[in-house]
């Protein structure tokens, strides 16, 4: 299980990175939206209609989401990727473990709860003196972390209502597909899809990513205690760090490296206590 989460880990990072890259990203998003929903589109044919009971988590994550796009294009806008990402999954996984806590009744052992802050510590100590973006960038990526978690709790008790974690994620992302070109409307006034080659291809590419890393997660869901699986899943920032550094220019610094270590050693915690 832990190995999946790392691999989603590794596709969330790559993907944010593409999105960072891109000039358009409202444009980028939404072109991801479209891909996703057509992926998506067999599984909703094949597989059976999720459960009832997990409609009204499904659609309110679905509208959730759509929210977190708004903030992340946000945060793009105003500081680099090394710097809000770390903060924006930094404080995801101690939230969802207290939603986990509330929601769903989970209680992690001490040993994981340490693990987790590790994780948690390790994320934001990334940002430490530095003063890319301001306190503006650092208020909308906490915020945007606060989403996350918002809809990460709602899929983990959703997902176990549904009957399925691919027929949930495929309507997950059926519903946001069509939500995002919703938002774009309002914000450019009309559709429009036409762009260079490789821009489409990195849209298609972010798209798939997105959706494989949101089955994965909802797998791992479905299978294992929220809060330690969300922990996982946030090493991503490590991933966003050595991309950052190796195709965007970004400073790798020592202290960012012990970070990447405390984040290691959580992961490693945690993987060690839930197995």
């Amino acid at each position: 299980m832990a190995g999946l989460v790392l691999c989603a880990a590794m596709l969330h990072a790559t993907w944010n990175a593409m999105l960072r890259t891109q000039a358009d990203r409202l444009w980028l998003v939404t072109v991801m939206s479209f891909v996703s929903t057509a992926v998506s589109l067999p599984f909703l044919l094949a597989l059976p209609l999720p459960h009832a009971a997990a409609w009204p988590y499904l659609t309110v994550s679905a509208a959730v989401q759509v929210l977190y796009t708004l903030f992340l294009l946000l945060c793009y806008r105003v500081a680099d990727l090394g710097s809000v990402y770390p903060v924006i999954r930094g404080c995801v996984p101690l939230l969802v473990s207290v939603g986990a806590a509330v929601f769903a009744g989970e209680r992690p052992g001490w040993p994981t709860v340490l693990g987790i802050g590790l994780v948690s510590f390790g994320i934001m100590a990334m940002v430490f003196g530095r003063q890319n973006g301001g306190p503006k960038a650092f208020g909308l990526a906490a915020v945007t972390g606060a989403i996350i978690a918002t809809y990460t709790v709602i899929d983990g008790v959703g997902v176990r209502l549904a009957g399925g974690s691919f027929t949930y994620t495929a309507w997950i992302f059926t519903v946001y597909g069509m939500l995002v070109p919703v938002v774009y409307l309002v914000a450019r006034g009309r559709l429009v899809l036409r762009g260079r080659r490789a821009e489409i291809r990195v849209a298609g590419l972010a798209g798939v990513g997105q959706l494989a890393t949101y089955a994965m997660m909802m797998w791992a869901f479905r299978l294992s205690p929220l809060g330690p699986v969300s922990a996982l899943r946030e090493t991503s920032v490590v991933f966003a760090t050595l991309i950052g550094w190796r195709f965007l220019g970004e400073k790798l610094t020592a202290a960012r490296l012990g970070a990447c270590a405390a984040i290691a050693m959580g992961a490693c915690c945690i993987s060690y206590f839930a197995s």
